[in-house]
C-alpha cells in the first residue's frame, strides 16, 4: 500500500520570499535611505568656523535625531552607512566633501563620533523615550561624545591646546542649541506618535 501523504518542506527561499519580509526590507532600506539623505542634507548647512578645520553645521543635530528615531543598532548602521557613501566620493560631508581621505584625515575623530553619538542616543531613547530634560541630556551626551572623540584626534594633529580650542570650544554653545532643538523636536513627534497609537499600544511603556 503506498503513502499518499505529501509532506512538504519550508523553500530556502521561502521566509526571504514572503511578501511581509520584503515589504520589512523595502521599510528598513527606506529608512536607512532617508537617514542618509537627511545627514547629506544637513552637512549642508554649514557655517566656517574662523580659526577651526571643522565648520558649524547642522549636521550633529540630524545625528542624534537619527539615533534617537532609529535606535541604537539601526542608527548606528545608518551613521555607518552614511560615512560608506562619502568615503566612495558620493559628496555627502559638510560643504559637499566626499573621499576616503575625510575618514582617516585630522578630522575624521568627528566622523567616528557620529557613528559612536548616534548608537548612544538610540540606546537611550529604547530605554526611556518621553520627556524633554532626559532627551536633552541624552543628545547633549552625543554632542559631546562626537566633541571629544574629534578631539582626540584633531591632537595628533594640533596638539591637545589648540585642538581644544579649535574644535571643541567654538561648538559648546552649537552642542547646548542643537541639543535643545533635538529634544523639543523629539518630545513633540513622540508625543505625536503615541496619541496616535491603539490604545493597548499606548498603555505598553516599551511602545
Amino acid at each position: 500500500m503506498s503513502d499518499t501523504r505529501t509532506m512538504t518542506e519550508p523553500s530556502p527561499t521561502s521566509a526571504l520570499g514572503s511578501p511581509g519580509t520584503r515589504s520589512a526590507w523595502h521599510r528598513e532600506l527606506a529608512m536607512l535611505a532617508l537617514a542618509v539623505t537627511a545627514l547629506a542634507v544637513s552637512a549642508r548647512l554649514s557655517v566656517p568656523v574662523p580659526g577651526s578645520p571643522v565648520p558649524q553645521s547642522l549636521q550633529t543635530l540630524a545625528v542624534v535625531l537619527v539615533g534617537a528615531s532609529l535606535g541604537s543598532l539601526r542608527g548606528g548602521l545608518a551613521l555607518a552607512l552614511y560615512l560608506l557613501v562619502g568615503a566612495i566620493g558620493i559628496p555627502v560631508f559638510a560643504d559637499g566633501a566626499a573621499g576616503a581621505a575625510h575618514i582617516v584625515g585630522p578630522t575624521s575623530g568627528y566622523l567616528v563620533g557620529f557613528v559612536a553619538a548616534a548608537a548612544l542616543v538610540g540606546w537611550g531613547a529604547e530605554l526611556a523615550r518621553e520627556g524633554f530634560m532626559r532627551a536633552f541630556f541624552l543628545m547633549a551626551l552625543g554632542h559631546l561624545l562626537i566633541l571629544a572623540l574629534g578631539w582626540l584626534r584633531l591632537s595628533f594633529q594640533l596638539g591637545s591646546l589648540d585642538a581644544l580650542e579649535a574644535g571643541v570650544l567654538p561648538f559648546l554653545w552649537g552642542a547646548v542649541a542643537k541639543s535643545a532643538a533635538g529634544a523639543a523636536a523629539w518630545t513633540v513627534w513622540h508625543r505625536w506618535r503615541v496619541s496616535r497609537s491603539p490604545p493597548l499600544e499606548r498603555d505598553d511603556p516599551t511602545s
